[in-house]
């Protein structure tokens, strides 16, 4: 064991001030990109719902964002996941083309109508742009690692204006059941400076107000346990019907551009048969209004719908803010049925579905206490719990690992995108086993 003649407190200072200046430049540079990215998707938001007929456009501006990523986008394609991947087994530096890509295929499937989110854009831009510090500052892999999840932290924070739950996102989000305490510092330093960028570029984040609260006693709490395992099972649905979707489109459409082409096709036709501009886009009037009165309990089915049919064809934005969406408008139909108020549920779906659905039980319990008051913690730490453990080992981001297995055991390390496979192998040896057996048994009659 080495000998240090000093202590280590005084190893410390050098790290600090070494990972305040690195994580400040990536505040820097994702709450600036963030901001830049809120503003556009505000004008390209208000710009649609004045000319409603633009949804017409949305097959050929889906082709015109699967013709960019085809010529252009090819090393970045993969998204958050590249990301991930990134930080598990790092290889070279992301291309900085994925910050403008994104951001110009989120804008236009936004302006055009489409039914995506907005972290995986403000994600992207954060992580890839703090790659770029890579070579600036001469990093070692480990380092490197942790330069990523803080361009993680900083684009979550920034885009939702949730510090702290932005900084355990990024901690939290890269294996199930498993966090890196190495990354603490530069992650908490980046989102907590990320989001302050992010208000003086002068971005306003959305008030949700929560007019009235359960007591904590028994039997609201187990409405709540029910409530989330109602929560997790939907957020599964949705991983894995968007994943399904995905496949099923690259797998019989050869060429890119045709299968946001089809899909935008499909939703323009959605919404003239049905009416449903509320369906598309962020949705972020119908979640506040989810919190103030009931609303048709198929909303939150039909935002499903047209999500999974955006993502799953290949258009771009994120997953997140419709799943709040899908979970604020789920909590409200739930709402009566377990005799808890409207705006209480609402805010729990909001970050539960989320929970279950991105495997990050911690962050969004504190993102539920950060956007509606600490009153709510108690009832989301369970909600989101058990969210999460209800959701299973599927999850919207296919290149996290398994850290520690929610309750089957399984490898860990293991992505689980390679969970299908490696579950069908042991159920071919499992066959095997039996078959020899009974052949045994014959033989030995």
């Amino acid at each position: 064991m080495k000998h240090y003649k000093h202590p280590e407190q005084l190893d410390l200072l050098p790290y600090v001030a070494k990972w305040c200046v690195i994580a400040s430049l990536i505040a820097i540079l994702a709450g600036s990109a963030s901001a830049f990215f809120l503003h556009s998707l505000e004008f390209a938001t208000q710009w649609r719902e004045a000319h409603p007929w633009i949804i017409w456009l949305l097959p050929f501006a889906g082709f015109a964002v699967g013709w960019l990523y085809l010529h252009t986008g090819k090393p970045v394609e993969a998204g958050n996941n590249l990301l991930i991947d990134e930080i598990h087994d790092p290889k070279k530096v992301i291309p900085v083309r994925m910050v403008p890509l994104v951001l110009i295929g989120t804008v236009i499937s936004h302006l055009f109508g489409a039914s995506v989110g907005r972290e995986g854009t403000a994600v992207q831009m954060g992580g890839a742009l703090a790659d770029q510090l890579t070579h600036l500052f001469k990093l070692r892999h480990e380092d490197r690692k942790l330069l990523l999840m803080a361009g993680i932290a900083a684009g979550f924070s920034s885009v939702f204006g949730t510090p702290i739950a932005g900084a355990l996102f990024g901690l939290e989000v890269l294996a199930i059941g498993r966090m890196r305490y190495d990354a603490i510092f530069p992650c908490f330093v980046a989102s907590i400076a990320a989001d302050q960028i992010g208000l003086a570029w002068g971005v306003h984040h959305t008030h949700y107000a929560l007019t009235e609260m359960a007591p904590i006693a028994i039997w609201s709490m187990a409405a709540v346990i029910v409530a989330g395992i109602v929560f997790g099972l939907i957020g599964m649905v949705f991983a894995n019907t968007t994943h399904t979707l995905s496949a099923f489109m690259k797998k019989h459409i050869a060429y890119g551009p045709l299968r946001p082409f089809i899909g935008g096709l499909i939703v323009a036709i959605a919404v003239w048969v049905v009416g449903a501009h509320r369906y598309i886009g962020l949705g972020i009037p119908v979640i506040v209004e989810s919190f103030q009165h009931a609303l048709s309990p198929w909303d939150f089915l039909a935002k499903m719908a047209f999500t999974i049919t955006s993502l799953g064809t290949g258009f771009k934005g994120g997953e997140v803010t419709p799943l709040f969406y899908i979970g604020a408008t789920l909590g409200n139909a739930l709402a009566p049925l377990l005799h808890l108020p409207f705006s209480m549920l609402a805010g729990l779906g909001f970050v539960a579905v989320f929970a279950g659905a991105a495997n990050t039980p911690i962050a969004s319990a504190v993102m539920a206490v950060e956007l509606f008051g600490p009153e709510i913690g108690p009832f989301a730490a369970v909600a989101c719990v058990v969210a999460y453990l209800f959701s299973g080992h599927t999850g919207i981001y296919h290149a996290q690992r398994i850290g520690h297995s929610k309750h089957r055991p399984l490898p860990e390390g293991m992505k689980i995108s390679e969970l299908n496979a490696y579950k069908a192998k042991l159920k071919q040896e499992h066959l095997e086993k039996n078959t020899v057996s009974t052949d045994k048994q014959k033989a030995e009659s």
